[in-house]
């Protein structure tokens, strides 16, 4: 009589779970997948309670870039994973100077049509996005064009400034080997499309070609927030007119065109980043240090060194930090979905068994994203025994992805990578219900 007694208690123990939309863990921080063998389950989680990372687009104020700390702080289990924009900006920056100089020293003709004045057109990202910004603020800096508003340098698009009276930058100065340039930027504009979409390289394409049109002569460099327009650009008129472009992000098709004449571009660590992102949700998963398998090594061997991350506590953040790719070195970095060597070791099934994560890019046209990071984010899923489900946005609207996220009591962890960076609470909203 005890023993059915005690039956029938498991059993409404068990319907009581099922029914509270919330799922098991082996530690109290995470949920499990539906297997529940070897994983010593004690506990439930609500949805509000998961392991979340937010990724590639860090919740902030679009209009003054101020960090959603309410956002970035929603659970103990809450992280961002990105990358140094600023250092990765400077770099940008440096690295287009640095072939300035070389070019002109060597003898090589950087000033085409001989005016003194070595012009350079921008192809802007998201005039709202953080990195975006960074970038546009790197380039001016490093070539004296930066002019200052409150103490920031301004990221304002020019459109166009031919003519050298925009109040958004100033000419810079160069001199080198006894020559004293100008240094103007002609034209810049955020390259968003008709459907409200950034970062679009077709934009970029048709940019170049009115600017080409327009002062084509005058423009002596490229300069983009990253690789889908930069190489939309050289694609459509730059290679053709032997005009170095410098983009951000190292896609492979961007890397290998630095053979062709492409003048540079910086890797952000893609490798390091999508290791991250779903590293800390594994070890949220798992309730081990968050630092396992990342500054302290796992049961498999896994550890990066601090010479290509660091985490703020501040702010919730891990960092990558990125690299300059150039003639000099991009055969090194030829194929940008290759696992990072130290972190490309399998876990262990038994120790680390298989959780259910979900995850977004929020614009499935994406080339960094689409080309780059996800590739890795496939690779490593299999090294750290996650089961993904892998959601692309349309780029526009928020609501074409968290309409996808109808049943959040069916993951034990999310990956959020938002279409407006102003948007978190479109998400946590959902796990909090």
């Amino acid at each position: 009589m005890k023993r059915a007694l005690a039956m029938i208690l498991a059993a409404v123990m068990m319907f009581a779970l099922v029914a509270c939309g919330e799922t098991t863990t082996n530690n109290g921080s995470s949920g499990n997948t539906g297997d529940t063998s070897n994983t010593g389950d004690t506990g439930t989680v609500a949805n509000k309670d998961k392991p979340l990372v937010w990724y590639n687009r860090q919740p902030s104020n679009s209009a003054t870039g101020e960090l959603d700390m309410t956002a970035l702080s929603f659970n103990d289990n809450t992280y961002y994973v990105g990358f140094d924009a600023n250092q990765g900006a400077e770099l940008q920056g440096t690295m287009i100077l640095d072939y300035i100089t070389k070019a002109i020293e060597s003898g090589t003709e950087i000033d085409r049509n001989g005016d003194g004045i070595i012009g350079y057109v921008l192809a802007v990202g998201d005039i709202g996005h953080n990195d975006s910004i960074a970038r546009t603020r790197g380039v001016r800096s490093a070539l004296g064009t930066a002019v200052e508003v409150d103490g920031a340098i301004d990221s304002t698009p020019v459109g166009t400034n031919v003519d050298g009276k925009s109040t958004y930058v100033k000419d810079g100065e160069l001199t080198i080997g006894g020559t004293t340039y100008v240094v103007r930027e002609l034209a810049s504009q955020e390259m968003k499309n008709s459907a409200g979409a950034t970062w679009d390289a077709a934009t970029a394409g048709n940019a170049i070609g009115t600017w080409s049109a327009s002062f084509g002569e005058q423009i002596d460099i490229v300069a983009s927030n990253n690789d889908g327009m930069g190489m939309a650009m050289f694609n459509a008129w730059s290679q053709a007119n032997g005009v170095p472009t410098f983009g951000y992000d190292a896609n492979s098709d961007a890397v290998a065109a630095i053979a062709n004449g492409y003048g540079g571009t910086i890797s952000q660590h893609a490798d390091v980043q999508a290791y991250l992102t779903l590293r800390v949700l594994r070890n949220a998963l798992d309730g081990v240090d968050m630092d396992t398998g990342i500054g302290t090594a796992d049961d498999a061997g896994n550890v990066l060194s601090s010479d290509v991350f660091y985490y703020d506590e501040a702010t919730r953040s891990y960092y990558a930090l990125n690299v300059a790719v150039t003639a000099e070195n991009y055969q090194d970095f030829l194929d940008s979905t290759v696992t990072y060597a130290p972190v490309s070791n399998q876990l262990d099934a038994t120790a680390h068994p298989t959780k259910n994560v979900w995850l977004n890019t929020y614009n499935a046209a994406d080339n960094f994203l689409g080309s780059t990071y996800k590739p890795l984010l496939q690779k490593y899923d299999d090294l750290l025994n996650l089961n993904v489900e892998y959601v692309d946005g349309d780029g526009q609207t928020e609501s074409n992805i968290t309409n996808r996220l109808g049943n959040p009591s069916a993951y034990d962890a999310f990956a959020i990578n938002m279409v407006k960076t102003d948007n978190a609470a479109s998400y946590t909203g959902l796990l909090s219900q």
